[in-house]
């Protein structure tokens, strides 16, 4: 079996958000592919469904150097 090209570096929360990391990471340069998955088999589009985030490995860890200022915007748990 084929080694895996592809690494899982970070789930969104949704189809939105994981578009504008995707659009970050392919302005610099980052091959991106984002997975959603199903949560049932309806015509709507869920806005709230989790999207994985996979980048070649060897940009893997680019990938998630570029991400990290972004982890500090977040609200800390107790504020």
């Amino acid at each position: 079996m084929d080694e895996m090209k592809y690494e899982k570096i970070a789930e969104a929360n949704s189809r939105a958000e994981a578009e504008v990391i995707e659009s970050f990471l392919e302005a610099e340069g980052i091959d991106v592919e984002l997975i959603e998955e199903s949560i049932s088999h309806t015509t709507y589009a869920v806005a709230t469904a989790r999207v994985e985030i996979f980048v070649p490995n060897e940009k893997a860890k680019q990938a998630l150097k570029l991400l990290k200022p972004f982890d500090d915007i977040q609200p800390d748990e107790d504020e």
